[in-house]
């Protein structure tokens, strides 16, 4: 049985760390988007996007946030904001090893919000 993209990149524990360096080295520090954080609780955000991440690559299913469309409500996120966000992941992911291949299969799953986060 093929091991799902959660399993290849180390479970919630990597995830998590991936997470922490999406955001500390990549989203925050970037002007482009970081505006949309200025006000949240970055424990509790770094909490669920590890849990949601784990879920869409293939984990257990502990997200119980808001959708995606409730969650991004008011925040009218444009493309730019979006794909920045994008390559942000891209770039967390290869920077703790994960491959293209697999990168591509997550980016893929994400893609798939793009209507449930952008100009909400």
């Amino acid at each position: 049985m093929e091991q799902s993209l959660y399993e290849k990149v180390g479970g919630e524990e990597a995830i998590g760390k991936v997470v922490d360096y999406f955001y500390d080295e990549l989203v925050l520090k970037d002007p482009t988007v970081n505006q949309f954080f200025k006000d949240t609780d970055m424990e509790k955000q770094r909490r669920h996007q590890t849990k949601f991440i784990s879920f869409a690559l293939g984990g257990p299913n502990q997200y119980s946030g808001n959708s995606m469309a409730k969650a991004h409500q008011g925040m009218n996120i444009q493309p730019e904001h979006f794909d920045a966000i994008v390559r942000h992941l891209h770039k967390a992911l290869a920077h703790f090893g994960v491959s293209e291949n697999d990168i591509d299969q997550a980016l893929t799953k994400v893609a798939t919000l793009r209507d449930d986060i952008m100009y909400k």
